[in-house]
């Protein structure tokens, strides 16, 4: 297993904006075979930090999430939706392993 961990940086001011564009994702990662843990928006601390969390059980099959991404019609549009809002400043992401007892 694979997840892939995104630490956003948002704009403090859109964040209904971007809760709507996680709102979005989570069930199309679902559906295209991986599993969100969701995402973690600001509450204390930080006003412009934003994370998302999902899993794939391998990083083959998140791969092959990607490139289906670019020929899924729900996928381009909360893409096109993020263009328009502009709330994500930047993202990084990291791929990290569990270790489970």
């Amino acid at each position: 297993m694979i997840t892939c961990y995104l630490k956003y940086i948002i704009d403090s001011h859109k964040i209904p904006e971007f809760e709507e564009y996680a709102k979005r994702w989570i069930p199309i990662v679902n559906r295209m075979g991986g599993t969100h843990h969701g995402y973690f928006l600001p509450h204390e601390g930080a006003s412009n930090v934003a994370y998302a969390l999902f899993s794939f059980p391998s990083l083959a099959e998140y791969e092959d999430y990607r490139t289906r991404m670019a020929d899924d019609g729900e996928c381009q549009e909360v893409l096109n939706m993020e263009v328009r809002n502009r709330s994500i400043i930047s993202y990084e992401r990291s791929f990290m392993r569990p270790v489970m007892g």
